[in-house]
Formats: C-alpha cells, structure tokens, sequence
C-alpha cells in the first residue's frame, strides 16, 4: 500500500511540472535594444539605462579621425556597456557651442560634456546659469562645483613620439603642425621638442601652426612645405586638419618620395595605414569620457574637481601598432624614457 501511495505521489509531480512549464512562456535572450542603442538583458535593466548623456563636439567634428571620434566612441562603449542614452551634437562654428550647450542641458540630460579647449567660456556660461547641472569638459579647466575638468599630460606623449622621430629621421630635419596656437597644443609642441633633444640634438625642428582644427587643405599645404624643405617626419596635433598632413604623405609615398606622420589621439595607423603612419601619440579621451560618465552612473560624479591624465595613467602613449615601423631597439629606448618620466626622473616641458 505506501509502495503504490509513493509511485502516485511522483506521477503526480511530474505531471505538474510537465504542467507548469506548458504554461509558462519562455522569453529568449535576445538583448533588446533600449532607447539610443543601449540594451537590456535577462529580463533586467542595465545600470546607467535611465540616464541621457551628451556630448558637444568642437568645429572637427565627430569624424575628425582625432578626440572628438575618441570622446564619441568613449560614449558608444558606455551605451554598450550600461545601458546609457547617449547623443551628440556637432558644432559648424564657434557660435554653435552655447545653443548646443543649452539644448542639452535643458533636454535635462544627466551629462553633459563639452570637447575641447574651445568650448570652454560657452560651458563655463551655461554651467553658471545652471547650476543643478552637471556638465565636463576636455582640454581645458573650467571652475564650477557643477564641473568636472579633463585634461592631459600631452606633452609626456609627445615626448616619446619625439625620441621616436629623433632616432629615426634620416635628414635630420623634423616637423611639426600644429592647429589653434592654444596652451594644450603647445604642451605637444613642448614635449615633442625635448624628446627630439634628448636623442638627436642635431636635428632641426619646423614648427607650422596652421590655426584651425578643421581644414585638411591648410595641414596639406603645411606638410608640404615643412617636407619640401627636407622633413622627413612630421608630427601633427591639429585635429581634422591633420588629414591633409596625411594626404600629403601619402602623395609623396607614391612618388616614390618616403615620408613619415606621427599621427595624435587615436591609433591613427588604423585609419591611414602602415605606410605612411609611422607611430602615434595617443590621447585616451575615449577612457576619460568613459570613466568620468560611469562614474555618474555610480553616484561618483566629482564636480569642482580637474584631473590629469598622463603616462602613469596611461592616458598617454604610443599604441601596439606602432613594432610595425619602429624597430625594437628604438621601442625599448622609448620604454626607458617612459619609465624616467613616470618616475619623476624627467620632467618634461609643457611650454
């Protein structure tokens, strides 16, 4: 008798398991997509997916090949990565940046960033007028207990890009465009330069500001001038304009005429290739925007507070990339100079 009572009870079971999962309506795991790109997965949201953050670009705008596509693929991977809205408005001229300011801030978005130097005075305007808002900026300072302030230790960088181009240039004859004649590209000058003296105090150094950040047929005829008289290298810091510093190598190359540009901000091999690109200087504005936007997420948002990113925090640096062109020997010469400067051995220039 409880022999047949045990076998009733199990039969009993698995029919109302058997039951329970005909009714139940299995949801699969597609990664839905959230408002602006975002997703949801498991059924859960993400951490940042009830938070709009925006950025205003300079004059190059978003496809300047620099740190306005940097700060924007920041922005993209915290999308991805919480669950963020995120958006960008681009600026055609100066006159652009306090309406785009404003627009933003009072679409009520959580962050706003304002990228580069320039836009400075029209971010330090609207986070006055709006002080329970939370706005950031790179490459300059702007004072507010509603601000947080990104800069960078380019010219730490840039110091090693210059050992590079001084080992390495066969003329001893280097140059250097830059855009806007503004404090953040005279620290890439300055760094430049002293890497250049520290290996080679031979070489000649031509330096050509072209004063804008967004006109390629300004930095073309600036590399072309700087190469006709007898460059070999070229290091640009000009944003968008710096494209036609590449147009230019990428001429000569094909004349049979070798030339080199260290490329700024972002691997920029990747987007004008091996041949002409001899290394870069990469700018992380991409983990700067990244981290100081999750950081609001996580109720961490520091306002009032500037930070400063250089080679001990790899804010600054060469990429992997750059063993294609540069020998190794050089590579470690290069790493002993880095080493220096973290330490405090060597304190480079910034103007």
């Amino acid at each position: 008798m409880k022999k047949w009572i045990s076998v009733c009870m199990i039969g009993l079971l698995v029919f109302a398991l058997a039951l329970s999962g005909c009714g139940k309506k299995t949801t699969p795991n597609t990664g839905n997509q959230a408002a602006g790109g975002g997703t949801t997965t498991g059924g859960g949201t993400q951490a940042g997916a009830k938070f709009n953050i925006g950025m205003i670009t300079d004059v190059g705008g978003i496809n300047d090949n620099s740190f306005n596509q940097s700060a924007w693929a920041g922005l993209q991977k915290l999308e991805k990565d919480t669950g963020a809205k995120v958006k960008y408005l681009q600026s055609k001229s100066d006159s652009e940046y306090l309406p785009n300011l404003n627009q933003m801030v009072k679409g009520n978005f959580n962050l706003t960033w304002g990228i580069g130097f320039t836009i400075g005075d029209a971010l330090k305007t609207v986070a006055s007028q709006n002080p329970n808002a939370k706005l950031a900026i790179i490459d300059n300072v702007v004072e507010g207990a509603n601000v947080s302030s990104i800069t960078f230790a380019e010219n730490e960088g840039s110091y090693l890009v210059g050992v590079v181009a001084g080992l390495m240039t066969k003329t001893n004859k280097i140059g250097f465009v830059g855009g806007i004649d503004i404090p953040v590209i005279k620290r890439f000058e300055a760094g430049f330069k002293a890497g250049i003296s520290a290996v080679n105090p031979n070489a000649k150094l031509t330096i050509n500001y072209t004063g804008a950040f967004d006109k390629p047929d300004l930095g073309k005829a600036a590399a072309a001038t700087i190469y006709n008289d007898g460059a070999d290298i070229i290091f640009h810091a000009s944003g968008a304009t710096g494209n036609g510093v590449f147009n230019e190598a990428k001429d000569r190359v094909k004349s049979g005429n070798k030339v080199w540009v260290i490329g700024v901000d972002q691997d920029q091999s990747k987007m004008f290739g091996d041949d002409v690109t001899l290394t870069s200087m990469m700018k992380r504005v991409d983990l700067a925007v990244y981290r100081i936007s999750n950081d609001l997420i996580n109720g961490k948002f520091e306002g009032g507070k500037t930070t400063v990113l250089g080679l001990k925090d790899d804010g600054v640096g060469l990429p992997d990339t750059s063993s294609k062109n540069v020998p190794a020997d050089i590579l470690k010469k290069v790493d002993e100079y880095k080493q220096k400067i973290v330490k405090g051995e060597i304190q480079v220039p910034d103007k």
